[in-house]
């Protein structure tokens, strides 16, 4: 009787877990299903499907894979067409910036080499033309630089220098360009020594990039350059009373290409914000803008003692 009874058990028991096993593997099988149907949704192109799954499912961890590659890939497709967006209003941006001038250039030479100008206004076409050759040969320059930069080709050259003396030689050579063009200007170099590690061409590129800046943008009457300096980092800025910026302007001012004049028509090209703010970095330092529409913009620069 006890026999009987303790078989009985037995196939009740091997009997639920019969059907406890044939249970799981029909979900198995409708999960696998499930995946085989969002797998092919995914190669369609329906980087938004996700899967739904339980605690417990067997494919749970399958799900999560397949809803990870899914939201990489949806990432990666985004940052794809922002790339070729950036890249195609970039070439259209540098199409603008070469054509413009150039068509000007040719023109201008034309008239001179068709002999339609003689005399004071030949001279005249002759310094129009001059300017937009060096404004092409400065926009080659900068172009150049940026792809460098960009692209992390640029080779610097750290070296132990006096940043204050370093400053005021690169400083000395803007004082007749801007008597030149009625500014007024006021610079605070300490007389002390100040040794950090820098690379003397970036930096000289940082400081002219910033004072062109406000020479052509600014339509202001003074600068003023200051440096502050402890035993962690050097503080420099650069302030101008000009027109100022919206605050709308100021987060992509360090973009590539990016103009507050939006019809162009400034004289800039659109890289040398974004040189200096690729330059700073190297140096391990940040930049940083403030400005207020009719009272003037001040540049900010935060530079380590050593990187």
């Amino acid at each position: 009787m006890n026999v009987n009874l303790f078989l009985l058990i037995a196939f009740c028991i091997a009997l639920l877990f019969i059907l406890f096993l044939v249970t799981k593997l029909r979900r198995v099988r409708g999960q696998l299903s499930i995946i085989e149907e969002a797998l092919e949704d995914i190669k369609s192109g329906n980087l938004n499907r996700r899967m739904l799954t339980k605690k417990n499912d067997m494919t749970r961890k399958i799900c999560y894979g397949i809803n990870d590659i899914a939201m990489n890939s949806r990432t990666q497709l985004i940052r794809q067409k922002q790339s070729e967006q950036a890249y195609k209003r970039l070439m259209t941006n540098i199409s603008h910036d070469v054509k413009t001038p150039l068509a000007s250039l040719v023109g201008y030479l034309e008239a001179i080499e068709c002999k339609i100008v003689a005399g004071e206004e030949k001279d005249e076409y002759v310094h129009v033309a001059f300017e937009k050759a060096n404004y092409l040969k400065h926009f080659v320059e900068n172009l150049f630089e940026w792809v460098k930069l960009d692209s992390g080709e640029q080779i610097f050259h750290f070296e132990v220098l006096d940043l204050n003396e370093l400053s005021r030689n690169i400083i000395v050579d803007w004082i007749s360009v801007l008597e030149n063009s009625n500014f007024d200007y006021v610079f605070d170099i300490p007389e002390t020594e100040y040794l950090m590690r820098i690379d003397a061409n970036a930096y000289s590129r940082i400081l002219n990039n910033l004072l062109q800046n406000a020479l052509i943008h600014s339509k202001g009457s003074k600068i003023s350059f200051h440096i502050f300096e402890n035993d962690l980092q050097a503080k420099i800025t650069m302030t101008d009373n000009g027109k100022g910026m919206s605050p709308a302007h100021l987060p992509h001012i360090f973009e590539r290409m990016y103009q507050c004049d939006q019809s162009r028509s400034a004289g800039g090209n659109g890289l040398g914000l974004s040189i200096v703010k690729e330059l700073v970095a190297a140096h391990k330092g940040t930049i940083t803008v403030d400005s207020t529409l009719g009272r003037g913009t001040t540049f900010t620069l935060l530079l380590p003692k050593s990187l």
